[in-house]
This record gives structure tokens, sequence and C-alpha cells, in this order.
């Protein structure tokens, strides 16, 4: 009886805890379409607040850094001079 107890407030409290941080981040974007060019190449991938960061390399050593959003939607993007 006292491990059912037990198990039903760790249960609860892990419940709780999920809800309260935005369910453990359960939401996922989908596939994205970047667009790349011919020669172009994802170089790395960040985190960004509520969106995430690519970081994209030319052919020619130019590279780019796009920022995507929870939707999957390309929202900005800085290119090197």
């Amino acid at each position: 009886m006292g491990v059912l107890i037990v198990a039903g407030t760790v249960a609860l409290v892990v419940l709780i805890v999920q809800r309260a941080g935005g369910g453990g981040g359960s939401e996922r974007i989908g596939a994205v379409a970047l667009g790349l060019a011919e020669g172009e190449r994802i170089a790395g991938i960040a985190g960004a607040g509520e969106r995430f960061a690519v970081r994209v390399e030319g052919a020619g050593g130019a590279s780019r850094l796009l920022l995507i959003d929870q939707r999957g939607r390309v929202v900005g993007e800085v290119r090197e001079r």
C-alpha cells in the first residue's frame, strides 16, 4: 500500500513539472525547406531562444545564418560580406 502511495505521488510531481515547463518540449517541427543553392551545405545548427539558427556555407566560402521559428519558417537571414 505504501509503495502505491509513493508511486502515485512521484507520478503527480512529474506531471506537474512537465506541465509547468511547457510539456518537456514535445512540440516538433516538421520538414523545413531551406532552399539551399547548388554547392551550399549546412555547417551547423544551434538553439536560439524559441528559434533555432542554421549556418549555411557556400562553395565559395561565403556563409549565412538562417533563423527558423517554431512553425518551421525562415524568419531571418544574416549574410557575411
